[in-house]
């Protein structure tokens, strides 16, 4: 049986799925077409029901959650791990107001962050979250919620962090941060379903036991990465919540959703 599935080509995502979709560990029959792309467009396919499995954004959980369930495995969840609001020079907060933003997407977690930390704030600009450190520089935004491995990058260009909406997160809720998760559609049969929540975490397993060696699939994708940037990369956003959510997951997880509304 084939099934599709879209994940982001950063190194946390492809650290993850390498031995599934690559033959390394044992699939029993079940095959995938991937398909890699920035997490906010997996979040606008989910919307149309595109894909059978999916890498997205818990900020778009509530939109989706009629077509799809959170599998146990995969997700990105800790602590310390969350969107920095980034600029040029230091703006105090309550003068962000008055500022044009620049964020990753409007259904990412990092938009349900800053939005839940910054809720007057109207002045957005979406853009893909590459993007957004140049912008900042540019001057064509005040500020950027940046995300993945820009985290690590953003200070070797002369930006200053104005907050660590994760921080803000953790400090207000004493919650880890749900930053996104694998979703399946819920017309795939239940014992599908299943075996695939353990590929996904047998899949981690075996790269787990390989690191911190790097596969050629995560290199690859990663494009010209740093291997030191991957390795932070993964070790940020991988973790034993990715293995299986359980119930403290899976709480943090409510708990955003319940913030959202």
């Amino acid at each position: 049986m084939e099934l599709t599935l879209g994940f982001s080509p950063c190194p946390n995502d492809t650290f993850i799925f390498d031995a599934m979709v690559n033959g390394k560990i044992n699939t029993n029959g079940l095959t995938f077409k991937t398909q890699l792309e920035d997490v906010e467009t997996l979040n606008k396919w989910a919307m149309q029901g595109k894909l059978a499995i999916t890498k997205l954004s818990f900020g778009v959980y509530r939109k989706v959650q009629d077509q799809y369930e959170l599998l146990n495995s995969g997700s990105a969840l800790g602590r310390g791990c969350g969107p920095l609001l980034i600029a040029k020079k230091d703006i105090p907060q309550d003068k962000l107001k008055d500022c044009k933003i620049a964020i990753p997407g409007e259904n990412t977690t990092a938009n349900l962050l800053f939005s839940i930390a910054f809720p007057e704030v109207k002045q957005k600009e979406v853009m893909i979250f590459s993007d957004i450190e140049n912008a900042v520089l540019d001057g064509r935004v005040d500020a950027g919620v940046i995300i993945h491995e820009n985290r690590f990058t953003y200070q070797q260009k002369g930006l200053v962090k104005i907050i660590d909406l994760g921080e803000y997160w953790e400090s207000t809720t004493g919650s880890p941060i749900p930053l996104g998760g694998i979703f399946i559609r819920k017309d795939v049969p239940d014992e599908v379903k299943q075996a695939v929540d353990k590929l996904v975490h047998d899949s981690l397993q075996y790269s787990y036991k390989h690191y911190p060696a790097l596969s050629s699939y995560v290199t690859e994708h990663a494009q010209e990465m740093d291997e030191s940037v991957m390795r932070q990369h993964i070790d940020l956003y991988v973790n034993d919540f990715s293995l299986g959510l359980g119930e403290a997951g899976r709480a943090a997880v409510d708990r955003l959703m319940k913030a959202a509304v």
